[in-house]
């Protein structure tokens, strides 16, 4: 999960693409970066931490011209080494930088054909190194002094030839244009839009719709899976479908969780999607519980909010905030290593003891992944003077690993691999405990005016849409994702960063 932006103006980007970085900030709160291009040269800044930490006034009075892209990242492979922050930057040809979110699930093959056959060198273990080499090398296949948006599009289709997973791509070709592409499952968003000034019409690229909205852009719409549009340097605009056979089957979990409630993704609204997701629980939680004696519905800020008062509504039940949240402090689902979340959840949540005391309590969240933090928030609850706690996901139960850029954890990390509901309420100190029904989901975020027929539903189904999936690579990601392997990268991350600066 990464935020991307591109912007090709009339005028200096650079507080555009910081002020979208920074609406697209959940996204990612690992790292960032921008580039951007004047004069055929590039000015680039990046590095860990927050959009706000990253960039200073003296860094962004040098970030100059017209057209640039920008990035917000967290790790999906537990590294947080500043080596690792994007935008990334090849010299041949034109000069490319590129800015990704997502992952390939073909990486290996891709980085030894990069070096045996395609003569490049790869510097980091990022997999949008890689497909910015890829692309990079078959930008240089058409051999032009000056390219062509004929020339962009046949990269981009090549591109989609030889890389597999999902992704959502902005790349900059020096003194040239802005470019965008999305896999040929349309897995992961990307929108792009423009508004009016009096110098001309701007382009802007981004994750989701609400960095458009903010910065005044209307949006045109998503692009569509294997789809790629072309944004030159003196703002005309061109797109192409630049796959085969693509077909659009977006990440499910994005309206679960991911995204931005005021976002439209695919033509959805996330925050319809997730009144949806509320009513469909409640009617779950009417047909197997029809004699429940929930006093209050309670949600766990932030994301779970929308469902939650819905699912309150449809009870016909009180709806209370329960808990105070700090917002200084990260997501605690992105957050890498098992101790940094234990230590979090209490610094970012406080119970408010008024709603609690003597109540039979109904926590809503937007997901069980781990369990660690339900777990602390439910003890919180009852040491607030709760009678029950009875504990709601908007989500079916995951159980299996992401692999197309969401950094879960590996299977054995995740509380419902190989359990039932009741052991997970056991574990979590639950009274009782509903999941969402994966059909009722699917109804929630695809059952509004715009009818999607399939998503990727693959950590709650272990079905994986790109057909290339089997066990030997869901064991290496599970070594690759343990929190133990994490600790290890991340100490040697730290040694590396120590030693760079």
């Amino acid at each position: 999960m990464c935020g991307i932006v591109g912007i090709v103006g009339k005028s200096n980007v650079n507080q555009a693409l910081y002020d979208a970085l920074t609406v697209l900030q959940h996204r990612g709160q690992d790292a960032a970066g921008i580039v951007t291009s004047h004069d055929g040269r590039l000015f680039l800044r990046k590095d860990n931490g927050l959009v706000r930490d990253v960039f200073h006034q003296r860094h962004m009075q040098r970030l100059v011209g017209h057209m640039g892209i920008g990035h917000v990242r967290y790790p999906t492979a537990g590294s947080s080494t500043s080596a690792e922050a994007q935008p990334f930057y090849v010299n041949s040809p034109y000069g490319i930088t590129l800015a990704h979110n997502g992952n390939l699930t073909n990486v290996e093959q891709l980085a030894k054909e990069i070096y045996e056959s395609d003569l490049r060198h790869v510097n980091t273990s990022s997999d949008s190194e890689v497909m910015l080499n890829v692309f990079a090398h078959e930008l240089a296949q058409r051999g032009k002094l000056q390219p062509t948006e004929e020339d962009v599009f046949a990269a981009v289709t090549d591109v989609h030839n030889r890389c597999v997973g999902g992704y959502a791509v902005v790349a900059m070709i020096t003194g040239y244009g802005i470019v965008g592409f999305r896999d040929p499952h349309g897995i992961r968003p990307i929108v792009f839009g423009q508004r009016h000034t009096d110098e001309g019409v701007e382009y802007m690229i981004a994750s989701e719709s609400v960095s458009l909205d903010v910065l005044g852009f209307t949006l045109i719409r998503d692009l569509a899976p294997g789809e790629a549009v072309y944004i030159t340097e003196d703002g005309k605009l061109h797109t192409r479908q630049c796959a085969t056979n693509p077909s659009l089957t977006p990440c499910i979990f994005e309206h679960v969780y991911l995204a931005r409630p005021d976002s439209i993704i695919d033509g959805i609204s996330v925050y319809k999607a997730r009144l949806r997701m509320g009513e469909k629980l409640a009617d779950k939680i009417l047909r197997e519980r029809p004699e429940h004696d929930i006093d209050v519905v309670i949600p766990i800020p932030d994301t779970s909010r929308t469902a939650a008062l819905e699912l309150a509504n449809h009870l016909g039940v009180k709806f209370r905030e329960g808990f105070v949240k700090n917002r200084y402090i990260g997501r605690t689902f992105i957050m890498p290593g098992q101790a940094a979340r234990k230590k979090s959840v209490r610094q970012k949540l406080n119970a408010i003891e008024l709603e609690f005391r003597g109540k039979n309590v109904m926590l809503v969240d937007d997901s069980i992944v781990r369990g660690t933090t339900c777990k602390q928030i439910i003890q919180m609850a009852r040491e607030a003077g709760a009678k029950n706690v009875y504990f709601c996901s908007a989500a079916p139960a995951v159980r299996y690993p992401n692999v197309y850029g969401i950094d879960m954890p590996s299977a054995h990390e995740l509380i419902a691999h190989n359990r039932t509901t009741q052991d997970v309420a056991d574990l979590i100190g639950a009274d009782w405990l509903i999941y969402q029904d994966l059909p009722d989901l699917i109804e929630a975020v695809g059952g509004g005016k715009i009818k999607i027929e399939q998503f990727d539903c693959a950590v709650f189904d272990g079905k994986y849409v790109t057909g290339d999936i089997d066990d030997a690579y869901l064991n290496k990601i599970e070594n690759a994702r343990n929190d133990a392997s994490k600790a290890k990268t991340q100490a040697v991350s730290a040694i590396i960063d120590l030693y760079n600066n």
